[in-house]
């Protein structure tokens, strides 16, 4: 990241828990939480690459993240890593639910089958990581949950409906969890990116066409990286957004 962006004191020795970590945003988020100082943990199905993002971090010198293969669409797995996870570094002070896909789709072809299989990759993680942290948090009288949406809802685009349904019920989850949650000190916010240029973005659906939909729709010129999410992300899990809970933040270089 960027030398001249904020340092968060507050989260030097912070325990974060983040899912999809191993690429894309979640491999900024990693880099960014760590280079603040915190030990991070994630899981993703991308094996190698989380590996060498752990070495590349190591050889930083800042803390090296403890990286577990997970599919998290096996709830009972995601659930014993964590809670080993927990043990291993201690009770999460964040978790960070980024893991998603936005497999293209259109509405006729959609099957029983394959709505499910995406409602288990998009929506039913973050759930149940959320519970997962909860008696972690309680016991440390306060955490940070950040769960991230899509501006595909707001912005009403096609070709992948049941994507654009689970990111709009992250607004519900994140809305349905704060007071609970709120209770015991614990925070819970959405962050919903705009047109991120991930690599994966960029191998697949960025070409000339997109270029120009980029430049007619977002209020700023420039490129939406994923550093910039993984910035607001950081706001939100330090203490500097402390009384901030159950709202949404777009990161879209205004295109909502």
């Amino acid at each position: 990241m960027n030398n001249q962006l904020a340092k968060f004191s507050s989260l030097q020795g912070k325990r974060v828990f983040i899912t999809g970590g191993g690429t894309g945003i979640g491999e900024e988020m990693v880099t960014a939480f760590a280079a603040q100082g915190a030990q991070v943990a994630f899981v993703d199905i991308a094996q190698e690459v989380s590996i060498a993002l752990c070495e590349r971090v190591a050889a930083t010198g800042h803390p090296t993240p403890k990286f577990r293969y997970c599919d998290i669409t096996d709830i009972p797995a995601l659930q014993k890593v964590m809670a080993e996870l927990a043990i291993e570094i201690g009770d999460f002070d964040v978790l960070v639910n980024n893991a998603a896909n936005d497999q293209r789709h259109e509405t006729e072809n959609v099957t029983l089958e394959y709505w499910n299989q995406r409602i288990a990759i998009n929506q039913r993680p973050m759930f149940f990581t959320c519970q997962a942290v909860l008696p972690g948090m309680k016991r440390k009288g306060g955490g940070s949950i950040i769960n991230v949406s899509s501006i595909s809802w707001h912005v009403k685009s096609a070709g992948y409906p049941v994507y654009a349904t689970s990111k709009a019920a992250v607004v519900g989850l994140t809305r349905g969890l704060a007071r609970e949650f709120g209770t015991h000190g614990i925070r819970v916010n959405t962050v919903t990116p705009g047109w991120v240029m991930t690599q994966r973005q960029i191998d697949l659906w960025v070409d000339d066409a997109a270029e120009i939909e980029i430049k007619k729709s977002q209020c700023l010129p420039t490129k939406l990286m994923p550093q910039h999410i993984a910035s607001m992300v950081l706001f939100l899990a330090a203490d500097d957004g402390a009384m901030c809970t159950a709202q949404e933040f777009i990161v879209d270089a205004g295109w909502v």
